[in-house]
């Protein structure tokens, strides 16, 4: 009963995982995402560049943050050391996200291999499906997490790079010397938060769905 116990712990965390990984990676991935703020946020009259030369600077610079061994480029832009330094402490971030997806994604896949085989069996923690435990734990998280971002965006954003670049102050954009960034207002980014957010929800819903409609002897 202990491994059953582990397992369904295990399971249930690689579900949240692959949930979260899986959100934040679609504003990276889908990059027609970005292109829609070009005509949205005049981002040509902004950049003083042609939507061409925004998008050719765009692509770049997720090549880089997404590929290996991609140099850095923005196109068109110029950009300084210490803004060259910020997008490989952000490369390290994506690299994780992407790592933790894939783990997370070949973690389910193993383990229900091996319930299917019957060498391993979930429990039902309170009587419900994983799934909906699962998929409810990380509404209940990003929900509270939403409605304090929602608050004060700004801060959020500031909170956000002071977690995770700590002690480092090239997240601080000098748009003379780092044109990029006059490329990706902060319109974006908080669109980009709404968009991993409104996926997780999605995600955890049909995971929740799942559970609520699957059957009892489904452990």
């Amino acid at each position: 009963m202990l491994k059953n116990r582990f397992f369904t712990i295990l399971f249930c965390v690689l579900l949240c995982l692959f949930t979260i990984t899986l959100s934040i990676a679609l504003p990276v991935c889908i990059r027609p995402f970005y292109y829609a703020h070009i005509d949205a946020y005049n981002l040509e009259e902004v950049t003083g560049k042609t939507e061409s030369e925004i998008k050719e600077a765009y692509n770049a610079v997720l090549d880089y943050l997404t590929k290996p061994r991609k140099e850095f480029k923005t196109g068109n832009f110029k950009y300084s050391q210490e803004g060259k330094s910020h997008f490989r402490d952000c490369k390290s971030l994506f690299s994780l996200n992407f790592a933790v997806l894939f783990i997370s994604l070949l973690g389910i896949f193993v383990l229900s291999r091996l319930k299917r085989k019957g060498i391993i069996k979930f429990t039902r923690p309170f009587g419900k499906h994983i799934s909906l435990i699962s998929g409810g734990l990380t509404i209940f998280l990003f929900v509270s997490l939403g409605f304090l971002v929602s608050l004060n965006f700004e801060k959020a954003f500031v909170v956000f790079h002071k977690i995770f670049f700590g002690g480092k102050e090239n997240w601080v954009f000098n748009p003379l010397k780092d044109e990029i960034i006059q490329a990706l207002p902060q319109e974006f980014f908080l669109n980009c938060a709404i968009l991993i957010f409104v996926s997780i929800i999605f995600i955890s819903l049909i995971l929740i769905f799942f559970g609520l409609f699957s059957k009892k002897d489904d452990k």
